[in-house]
């Protein structure tokens, strides 16, 4: 289980996340999305070590992450800025990882090589975006990792080497238990692998839901009333927008969709109707709070 307990992380004045909680749980696929900015790469980097945190701790199974090489040696991080030596191959970074993973599969490199069709004797700098990205992977699934952090790691990949990749690390996920975070600006890219997502903005958690009950979480809902009604007239509610067009209202609340509805009922509208919102539409309206004055950057 990775634990991330009150994580902040400074650069300098600059705050790159603030106050970060939340669990991953073993044989669990964790999407991380948010703007480019967000804090995702920050984050990942101090899970696996490689930051230290200014504020908090990041836990794998009860240790320290920073402070215990061991445990960094049951993870691997694919960056989302992939660097490789000039004169390198996927074979000479494999003797590389090999002698700090003491789990590494050079069994599992070649079976992973012939799948995705790379050459392992090839010069990495003559590999596309994407098929750098392959090796990458591969070179990470090679060292058996009990964690897999991914940073934007679907990036560059057409969609059947997409398709591909998940397949293998729902399969890896299912067989060996293991814990897997992936970061992404997409929200797409996660929706068919993650059985958790979290949206992050503004340096902190601000959804962390099952995705089977993302959508059970929030409701819009529309209402008529005889008379005129107010913001106020809400304000028991967790409602996370309202729009007010003379009685008729707009309004996304969170919560047990058939509770909150009876709720409202009970303010007597003469019309009240439901519609379930999208993963797609609570990410915008978590994600609202990021918009950008241009006129300010620029005038």
């Amino acid at each position: 289980m990775i634990e991330i307990k009150s994580v902040t992380k400074k650069f300098g004045d600059f705050t790159a996340i603030d106050n970060l909680s939340f669990k991953v749980d073993k044989a669990s696929i964790y999407g991380l999305v948010g703007y480019n900015g967000a804090g995702k790469t920050t984050l990942l980097k101090t899970i696996s070590g490689v930051y230290k945190a200014d504020g908090g701790e990041v836990l794998i199974d009860g240790v320290n992450t920073y402070d215990s090489t061991t445990e960094r040696q049951k993870l691997f991080y694919v960056p989302d800025d992939i660097y490789f030596e000039p004169y390198s191959t996927i074979f000479k970074m494999a003797r590389f990882y090999s002698g700090y993973y003491p789990s590494f599969s050079y069994e599992t490199l070649d079976k992973l090589c012939d799948v995705f069709g790379l050459d392992k004797h090839a010069r990495l700098n003559s590999f596309s975006k994407g098929m750098q990205r392959q090796a990458e992977m591969i070179l990470g699934m090679s060292t058996n990792p009990d964690i897999l952090l991914l940073d934007e790691s679907f990036d560059g990949l057409d969609p059947a080497k997409r398709n591909l990749m998940n397949n293998m690390l729902v399969e890896y996920v299912a067989e060996r238990g293991c814990s897997v975070i992936i970061s992404s600006h997409n929200l797409h890219e996660l929706t068919d692998i993650c059985d958790h997502i979290a949206l992050i903005n503004g340096k902190k958690i601000v959804l962390d839901c099952c995705v089977d009950d993302i959508s059970e979480s929030r409701c819009k809902f529309r209402l008529v009333f005889n008379e005129l009604k107010s913001e106020n007239d809400f304000a028991d509610f967790d409602y996370k927008k309202i729009h007010i067009d003379g009685r008729i209202i707009t309004v996304s609340i969170k919560g047990d969709a058939e509770t909150v509805e009876n709720e409202l009922k009970k303010m007597n509208p003469i019309l009240i109707e439901k519609f379930p919102l999208s993963l797609e539409e609570i990410f915008l309206e978590e994600m609202e709070g990021a918009d950008y004055d241009f006129k300010e950057i620029f005038g």
